[in-house]
């Protein structure tokens, strides 16, 4: 995607606010008692959770803001992957995202065959496809699994599995923690920031934090040229 086009993304999505979660719980209440602060056992983290910077993004599959923000994600995803770890944690809307906690549903799905993060790429990247439909998500998200190779008949025992709905209603409850009530929620080093306006902004944050922490970021991204 054109920088310009993601950095306009997102400022007007910006400008429409953010999404206030409610009732975004399904299938029975788990509370979660840990430090949300710190990254669990069980996190779904890119690039090690060894790095002395940790980006934790409360997430909704469904959700615009978190669609425009996916690729600057992947961005800094790749520029710090030697210094950051990024986390995603689930945080379906479902007041307004009928669709939310089933996409979850099927990320959770796909962890347990340690390919979480292909399918949160595969779910963000066509969310529109599944995102306005209001019947029969799972035939596409199943379709989504077969083309990551995923052993079918477990993947669709996990979708429906009470213990998937649980994993995703942890995340949901550990966000209790810091007061979220929309998304994306980004968390740096266990502190909740503003969303950064674009790009620049991010990697602006990131690199004040490796600093604190007392590493030396990398080069400053070059500009995109203007034809």
């Amino acid at each position: 995607m054109n920088r310009f086009w993601i950095i306009l993304t997102v400022v007007v999505l910006g400008l429409i606010g953010i999404f206030i979660a409610t009732g975004n719980n399904q299938q029975g209440v788990v509370n979660f008692t840990g430090d949300a602060k710190q990254l669990q056992s069980d996190d779904h983290v890119r690039n090690g959770k060894d790095k002395k910077v940790t980006l934790i993004e409360y997430g909704d599959f469904q959700c615009p803001s978190c669609g425009a923000f996916y690729p600057i994600v992947k961005q800094l995803e790749e520029k710090y992957s030697d210094q950051v770890s990024f986390s995603f944690r689930h945080f379906p809307i479902i007041s307004i995202h009928a669709n939310a906690f089933a996409a979850a549903r099927a990320a959770e799905a796909a962890s347990n065959q340690g390919k979480f993060f292909e399918m949160h790429d595969k779910l963000y990247e066509t969310q529109r496809a599944w995102g306005e439909i209001s019947t029969n998500q799972q035939s596409l998200f199943e379709s989504y699994a077969e083309e990551l190779g995923l052993n079918m008949e477990a993947f669709k025992k996990d979708y429906a599995s009470q213990a998937v709905s649980d994993r995703i209603n942890r995340d949901v409850s550990s966000a209790k923690q810091f007061s979220i009530e929309g998304t994306p929620t980004f968390i740096v080093n266990g502190e909740k920031i503003k969303n950064p306006a674009d790009l620049a902004a991010f990697e602006k944050v990131l690199d004040e934090a490796i600093k604190k922490a007392g590493g030396t970021p990398p080069a400053a991204t070059e500009a995109t040229s203007s034809n």
